[in-house]
């Protein structure tokens, strides 16, 4: 796409604020974005208005269906198709599209997970348009963003926790604002996903069943040649994926996506995408639709795109860093000021995140908890399970400073007093970036690095929009009752208590080394270790009670998503130890008989020539070994699974699988990929990691 076609086609496919003031009237357009900007409710009428216009673009643009495309519980989004024709009776058809149809919709609910909420009769659901999230075209369809809720009013999705949150948020950042001397319009997080994921043949994702059914690999022996010469990252990027690349660029800036950074990232065939920042529960639903054209585009030049956080054991897994920040009217809150006072505000908001991502270290670490997010936290490719906070060279002394009520060398610059008013000034993006750190201050956002890389990013946002929503609340109620002559001097003691408070957090250090883990467990800091350890923390009484105090999510919204989230798991663990049980007896068995009888077959020849086979033996003797043993693993593996299959209780459940059958997994595929060392490549049933992640 040339430069001129770029911008023609940029945001083609989007309804966008351009649209609406082109094709509405005037005062319709005004009332819409008081809906839009302002929250306030939207009149039938407005919609009706609204939906005509909405649909005469759509039906311009090859539309002929809509949908309502949600988030329920999955993770992934959801359609279901509504053709615009309405049948006349003199066999023709009229396009309709009425207000009613895009403000709510009503998709059975029975069939998506409610952690208990629905009862499996109960099938009533409603969609609601979120308008805050523009419409778009994709496949021929006009798709509405929505929420997803139960006939009795409850979030059944991903998407109304993030938007109570982003509300919540406001609201209480507002007040400490206030207090600064402003006022603004709006404040709103903002949100830049970089997304991992990997590539391969598409012929080769095909005859693996582990990635066809579990989205990655559960056997494999190790490659001749990993990541160890480092060469891929940020490499030159071969023809085939550029092309690829070019293409996903193309279709997600018609849809008004803002697709920036595209490279090599460390694993041999992985890859990244980065956005530019968007508005927070926006960004959410671009990187939805991201994932999924990067694998419905992957198929149009023979490639298969791979999202699981662990495709392939021995190779670097794929995150998704949520580069989160807060805005008030377009003026980043992280973002150091020139002026002592604009240094204070941001040294407040700086306590609140600190405060927040301790205090919650246990949600945050649930949120990112998932069967296969569990196979890379803690390696030496992403982050620790335990959460700590990094702050930087430039940060780091001054907030030691703050705690320890001494002056601070700043990096690069003269001693400078902490006493009222003269607070140091503080570079902007002058900050390392720590690539083990959970959570790091990168100049004038967080990044969050412990989400997987197909994750909703709902999950981690709406702990993060909520805990910090709770910090400014706190502040606001201590502060909006000290007399204005005096707030500087209280606001500047709140962040140092905050600080002392929440010291034990903050890590500067290496988050890979084995003595970190030792200091963290001193310092009292969780270290959940799996998805099985993490749920749990959703349903304490302490952390129902924060989602209920801000409106986010009820008592029963707080326990049905544990519930959901415990069964996912199991499923899917589930899922893949049926997988290794079927691969195994139908693939890798088979195999192996057949290469040792055809091995035993020729030694027998020899030997009537009278020639013998010592080698050959020695590989008959090893394969029927590994036959034996392999048929045993696959025995104790499927008992093992029946076992958790037959547990009631979702948290025990969670921990069996963890504990008993993860680890006959593990013992399964020991056995077999000792005997892809053995066995003849002419024979063995899967393409290897050797041909998977070097391909040409």
């Amino acid at each position: 796409m040339s430069t001129d076609k770029v911008s023609q086609e940029y945001g083609s496919l989007l309804f966008t604020d351009a649209d609406m003031q082109e094709r509405l009237p005037k005062p319709t357009y005004k009332e819409l974005m008081k809906v839009i900007k302002d929250g306030e409710p939207l009149d039938i009428d407005i919609a009706n208005e609204v939906a005509h216009a909405m649909k005469d673009w759509a039906l311009e643009h090859g539309a002929t269906h809509f949908t309502h495309w949600f988030q329920p519980l999955t993770g992934i989004t959801s359609e279901k198709h509504d053709s615009f024709i309405n049948p006349r009776e003199d066999g023709t058809v009229l396009m309709n599209f009425s207000g009613k149809e895009l403000v709510q919709g009503e998709p059975d609910a029975s069939s998506f997970p409610s952690g208990g909420l629905r009862a499996t009769f109960e099938a009533r659901g409603y969609t609601v348009w979120d308008p805050m999230s523009p419409a778009f075209i994709k496949d021929e369809v006009l798709c509405i963003p929505t929420a997803f809720i139960s006939y009795t009013g409850e979030a059944l999705d991903k998407k109304t926790p993030l938007l109570r949150s982003e509300v919540a948020l406001e609201r209480q950042a507002k007040r400490v604002l206030k207090l600064f001397g402003h006022e603004p319009h709006r404040v709103i997080t903002t949100c830049g996903p970089e997304q991992e994921y990997f590539l391969i043949k598409e012929e080769d994702y095909a005859a693996r069943p582990d990635l066809v059914l579990t989205g990655r690999t559960l056997f494999g022996a190790a490659p001749a040649k990993g990541q160890e010469l480092e060469e891929h990252y940020f490499g030159a990027i071969r023809p085939t994926v550029n092309a690829f690349m070019k293409e996903v660029d193309d279709e997600l800036w018609k849809l008004g996506i803002p697709a920036k950074t595209k490279h090599n990232e460390v694993a041999p065939s992985q890859h990244e995408l980065a956005p530019i920042f968007e508005q927070g529960s926006l960004a959410v639903d671009d990187n939805l639709l991201t994932m999924e054209k990067l694998k419905l585009l992957a198929t149009h030049h023979g490639l298969a795109c791979l999202q699981h956080e662990k495709p392939f054991e021995y190779v670097n897994g794929s995150g998704k860093h949520d580069n989160w920040s807060l805005s008030a009217d377009d003026k980043n809150l992280l973002e150091p000021g020139d002026k002592p006072e604009e240094n204070l505000q941001f040294l407040v908001f700086l306590s609140f995140l600190v405060a927040a991502v301790d205090e919650h270290a246990d949600l945050l670490r649930a949120s990112v908890a998932s069967a296969g997010n569990d196979h890379r936290l803690g390696a030496n490719e992403a982050p620790p399970a335990v959460i700590s906070v990094f702050l930087g060279d430039e940060l780091s002394p001054v907030v030691d400073a703050l705690i320890n009520d001494r002056s601070v060398h700043t990096a690069g610059r003269d001693e400078m007093d902490l006493g009222v008013p003269a607070l140091p000034n503080i570079f902007r993006d002058n900050t390392d970036r720590n690539r083990t750190s959970p959570f790091a201050f990168t100049g004038n956002k967080f990044e969050f690095r412990m989400c997987g890389s197909q994750q909703n990013l709902s999950d981690p946002n709406v702990i993060l929009n909520t805990a910090v929503a709770e910090q400014c609340d706190r502040f606001a109620n201590d502060l909006e009752r000290v007399p204005e002559d005096k707030f500087v001097e209280h606001a500047l003691a709140w962040v140092k208590k905050t600080f002392r408070e929440h010291q034990r957090v903050i890590f500067e250090g290496n988050g890979y080394a084995d003595d970190w883990m030792d200091e963290a467990a001193k310092r009292g800091l969780p270290n959940l270790t799996s998805t099985a350890d993490a749920l749990p923390s959703l349903v304490k009484p302490e952390n129902i009670s924060f989602f209920s105090r801000y409106s986010v999510l009820s008592e029963p919204e707080v326990r049905a998503r544990y519930v959901a989230s415990a069964e996912q798991y199991a499923k899917l663990i589930n899922i893949e130890a049926n997988t290794m049980v079927t691969m195994a007896r139908k693939m890798y068995l088979p195999a192996l008989t057949q290469y040792s009888g055809d091995v035993a077959t020729a030694v027998a020849a020899k030997a009537e020539l009278g020639i013998t086979s010592p080698a050959e033996k020695e590989i008959i003797q090893t394969v029927t070994d590994g036959i034996t043993k392999i048929a045993e693993a696959t025995k104790k593996l499927e008992a093992s699974n029946k076992t958790a299959q037959g547990i009631e209780d979702p948290g025990e459940q969670d921990h069996f699988y963890h504990d008993e059958v993860l680890t006959a997994m593990a013992e399964l595929r020991e056995e077999v990929d000792a005997m892809e060392e053995v066995c003849s490549e002419d024979y063995w049933p899967v393409p290897s990691y050797n041909s998977m992640l070097f391909w040409v």
